[in-house]
């Protein structure tokens, strides 16, 4: 399967390789950085999760994407969409190194990845859900145009809320 490449005015959306290895790994031995994303874990356990995002494309068809700059070279974070086995619907996903925080990259990613959804995918809604604590990621939700419309237990014994995102391949901004 061909991951699809997204461009947009500042990023490139690609597919992840193995030379993302160590920003997967940086990213996820940050304590801070990757708390709501499963971290910290050990180099091996990195490794897992690059694998998975790689495979996830082959399983469903869609799945994550490494962000790059279009003005440098370098990984910044990862962005797209999922539906691990078990957990009761997909969800946009996205996680960014912290230097590159504050500089609406997840917001940029984010939208791409939700235009991909509807036009390419045919899907008419995009969800996304975070853990409570999350504030960042329901700011970044909320910004999206993002609305509340369910509330469920996840397989990780959390209660999250569940944001629709839908209609959002109009927004300039």
């Amino acid at each position: 399967m061909e991951i699809p490449e997204l461009v947009t005015p500042r990023l490139r959306l690609r597919a992840p390789c193995g030379a993302d290895f160590p920003v997967y790994r940086d990213f996820y031995a940050d304590a801070e950085a990757s708390r709501f994303y499963g971290g910290p874990l050990p180099a091996n356990r990195a490794w897992t999760k690059l694998a998975s995002d790689l495979g996830h494309w082959r399983l469903r068809g869609y799945g994550m994407w490494s962000i790059e700059r279009r003005d440098r070279p370098g990984m910044v974070g990862s962005c797209g969409l999922v539906w691990p086995e078990g957990w009761p619907r997909s969800e946009l996903t996205w996680w960014i190194m912290p230097e590159a925080r504050r500089q609406g990259i997840a917001r940029e990613a984010s939208l791409a990845a939700i235009d991909h959804a509807l036009a390419s995918l045919g899907w008419t809604q995009v969800e996304t859900h975070m853990d409570d604590a999350n504030i960042a990621a329901r700011r970044l939700a909320e910004s999206l145009g993002g609305r509340v419309f369910a509330r469920e237990a996840f397989p990780d014994g959390l209660m999250r809320d569940v944001f629709a995102l839908s209609g959002l391949a109009a927004q300039t901004g």
